[in-house]
């Protein structure tokens, strides 16, 4: 397999930090493909983001305003109610809790989706350690979230159904149902990403004026729909750990 082609920041991180990410690797027992230069460009990319957003919330940080809000104040604004409705459609009146966590990730993918419009740059959501990475997030949130609402044992027994007789039949679908979750999250944003890249680059490099900008706006239009799917997905399932919380305190509440 050819090496990939280094881009620009990834070729500062790892001159910069490359052999004290060999000296990590080596720790964990990690062997890099490429020992010389052991940061790929997803990672690159990744890091960038988080560095973006970062920067990002520290300038909008400084500038919050009541009376005069800027564009950035207003687009996130509108971000986080537009989350939060979605979170209590989907979650109940708990949803608001998970508003910071669901927003954060969806906010980190779409601007992974977006960058690699930029020329020069990737998409990090275009290989799947990237949303294997962002799934197994969502996933192990909302069962902590579950852990947290009803405890461990109770959460553990409501995978072996309604009743205990039905436990063997019940246990493996509902556990293979969860790790099959976290495979359609990963798969779904990657296939998606990654066509549309490459879709993109053929149309670039067959008819370079025109027609690629059809194309860049069905990107555009795809990076926001997957972010949005990862989003409301994430939400359903912390939605099935709120409807168990919200079942026990009714029971609890019932003369």
């Amino acid at each position: 397999m050819p090496p990939e082609h280094e881009l620009w920041f990834t070729k500062i991180l790892n001159d910069v930090l490359g052999g004290a990410a060999n000296s990590l690797l080596e720790t964990l027992h990690i062997h890099a493909e490429n020992a010389a230069r052991p940061i790929p460009n997803y990672v690159a990319q990744e890091i960038l983001v988080a560095l973006i957003i970062v920067v990002t919330f520290s300038v909008l940080r400084s500038m919050l305003s009541m009376d005069k809000p800027g564009a950035l104040q207003h687009f996130f604004e509108i971000f986080h109610d537009f989350t939060k409705g979605q979170a209590e459609e989907q979650a109940g009146h708990h949803g608001h809790a998970f508003v910071p966590m669901v927003m954060t990730i969806g906010i980190f993918i779409l601007l992974c989706n977006l960058i690699g419009l930029i020329p020069s740059f990737e998409a990090p959501t275009q290989n799947i350690q990237v949303t294997l990475g962002c799934a197994f997030i969502a996933f192990l949130y909302y069962n902590l979230q579950g852990v947290k609402a009803m405890g461990l044992a109770k959460y553990l027994w409501h995978f072996t159904g309604p009743v205990w007789w039905l436990a063997p039949l019940m246990l493996p679908i509902e556990l293979f149902s969860h790790i099959a979750r976290n495979m359609s999250l990963s798969v779904r944003l990657y296939a998606n990403m990654f066509a549309g890249e490459q879709v993109f680059l053929v149309f670039l490099h067959l008819v370079p004026v025109g027609i690629p900008v059809i194309f860049l706006g069905l990107h555009l239009f795809v990076a926001f729909l997957q972010t949005y799917i990862f989003m409301l997905m994430t939400l359903i399932y912390l939605g099935g750990a709120a409807h168990h919380e919200e079942h026990a305190e009714e029971e609890a509440h019932t003369p």
